[in-house]
């Protein structure tokens, strides 16, 4: 029990490491806003005449989403630059010359970032998407969403196209009416069916003021009727679909986790197999990258452990180099899983996996 009770050099090394590692956050979230969104910032103040008031907004909106990179950066930083410090003062010599052992010293700084982990899953889960809200992340949009309704054989009976919509409106709808019979391999149409907007039922989806366009096997207009109101989509299709045409263009950083998890659930049961792994993998890196905070810290301890007299900068740029590494192959990880080369888990999980095998190389190589 002794050895986990909280001593004066606990403190002393979660205060040094915490310092740290918010003077690193703080300078991570400047030079990462600064450069781009600063200056986008500027000009459309001065140069779009945005309100100088929605600009700061939107600037401040942008920091939630840094502020999940930053913090796993902040603590490995942190914690490389307090250890440096440590061994050069030779304090890392005399608390082990007192019998404590570097996993002992280690212990304040895993639980610093045990505690950051948690609030980077809390800003992942909550402020992430409240900020992409807030920004007009998941607002209206003015694309073309697609849906091949089938039937029971999972044959193409019609084509949903809508080329506007927003979550309260559904504008511009054509419905492709395929035809039974197939001429020279391709399935051709035999009706289209055009209407300005559409109501969202709670059974159905009705389509109003409609067209109907007749086509004939040689793909010509015989006739055109109005068709009025055209219900499609009954019972929980319409549902499904509505969901899937509001998530169509939405970031999977403006989810929080139980909507990314439902959504998941959809794609799955829609067969969107590409899109489904890659919104799977970014579900479980909402679990797993919180935990490279606790990483992190421990190879920064690593890290910073050296001599007295030795150089520091070795350090600082593994530490770096490490971080680098990180975050430029997340979306080779993900598109690994999207194409189906990797299963979701294990994209997302195998970064965590090589840093956890880099702390055993590191701690071994430093004869600890």
């Amino acid at each position: 029990m002794n050895k986990l009770r909280l001593t004066i050099f606990d403190k002393y090394v979660f205060k040094q490491v915490l310092g740290a590692t918010f003077v690193c956050l703080f300078l991570f979230i400047i030079v990462w806003i600064a450069p781009e969104t600063l200056v986008r910032t500027i000009k459309r103040i001065l140069i779009e005449h945005m309100p100088f008031v929605q600009g700061m907004k939107m600037l401040l909106y942008e920091i939630p989403k840094v502020l999940a990179k930053a913090i796993p950066v902040g603590i490995l930083l942190g914690s490389l630059f307090t250890f440096d410090t440590l061994s050069k003062n030779s304090e890392l010599s005399i608390f082990r010359g007192v019998g404590l052992s570097f996993n002992r010293i280690m212990a304040p700084v895993i639980v610093l970032g045990v505690i950051l982990a948690y609030c980077c899953y809390v800003v992942n889960d909550k402020f992430i998407p409240y900020a992409s809200a807030k920004a007009g992340e998941s607002g209206g949009f003015d694309v073309h969403f697609v849906y091949i309704i089938k039937d029971k054989n999972e044959t193409p009976k019609q084509a949903l196209i809508v080329s506007n919509f927003s979550v309260k409106t559904i504008k511009n709808l054509i419905l492709l009416n395929f035809s039974p019979n197939r001429y020279a391999d391709a399935q051709m149409f035999n009706s289209i069916i055009f209407a300005p907007y559409a109501l969202k039922k709670d059974d159905m989806w009705l389509m109003k003021e409609s067209k109907e366009y007749r086509i004939n096997r040689n793909g010509i207009y015989t006739e055109i009727k109005e068709v009025g109101d055209y219900p499609i989509l009954n019972e929980k299709l319409s549902d499904e679909v509505f969901q899937l045409m509001k998530n169509a263009t939405r970031r999977d950083r403006s989810y929080t986790n139980k909507q990314l998890g439902d959504y998941v659930k959809l794609l799955k049961k829609q067969e969107y197999t590409d899109e489904h792994n890659f919104m799977l993998t970014k579900y479980y890196q909402r679990f797993l990258h919180p935990l490279t905070c606790v990483i992190f810290a421990a190879i920064g301890c690593l890290l910073g452990f050296s001599p007295p007299r030795s150089q520091r900068l070795v350090g600082f740029t593994i530490g770096v180099g490490m971080i680098f590494a990180y975050y430029i192959t997340l979306p080779f990880f993900d598109l690994l899983a999207q194409k189906g080369v990797l299963p979701p888990f294990i994209a997302a999980a195998f970064p965590i996996i090589v840093f956890i095998a880099a702390i055993f190389v590191i701690k071994k190589a430093r004869d600890l």
